[in-house]
């Protein structure tokens, strides 16, 4: 763990603590995705089963020690994209180069490219993180990345 500060794996450690459901110093490989956001990690689901994730209960269990290095690996991954990166893809479908784009169109980025989404999962995220659109249809996207990005806060 030399790549680990102390604070990050205190963090680990709290944050494996929290799912710790059965109080034995395992964490079902289930809830491993969990944590990892929890701990401000986006990884995509190749990624969570590349490193052991498992997709249903109780298949498997990671110690803290087996965590360690799967946060530790997730955490140097730099090919999760960021605020900028969203941009320039959202600003491809800017046709006018005015910082919009249709609302219809975000929405079926979102179900059908990369990692993709079912409806139902979508319409919430765009109902909580979008801009009204406007009689035309577009939706500023900035705001939407940056609540994105910053996550929704309850």
């Amino acid at each position: 763990m030399a790549d680990l500060s102390a604070r990050d794996i205190e963090k680990v450690k709290f944050a494996f603590s929290i799912y710790d459901f059965e109080g034995n110093e395992t964490m079902d490989a289930f809830y491993m995705a969990d944590c990892l956001r929890a701990l401000n990690l986006n990884p995509t689901l190749a990624v969570l089963e590349k490193l052991g994730y498992a997709k249903k209960r109780k298949e498997k269990k990671f110690k803290l020690d087996e965590f360690l290095p799967i946060y530790a690996q997730v955490k140097k991954d730099k090919d999760a994209g960021g605020y900028e990166d969203f941009v320039e893809v959202l600003k491809l479908y800017d046709k006018e180069s005015n910082g919009q784009i249709l609302y219809a169109e975000l929405e079926h980025i979102l179900i059908s490219l990369g990692e993709r989404l079912e409806k139902s999962e979508v319409v919430p995220i765009l109902t909580a993180l979008c801009d009204p659109e406007d009689e035309d249809g577009f939706i500023p996207y900035e705001p939407f990345i940056k609540k994105l990005c910053e996550g929704v806060k309850a």
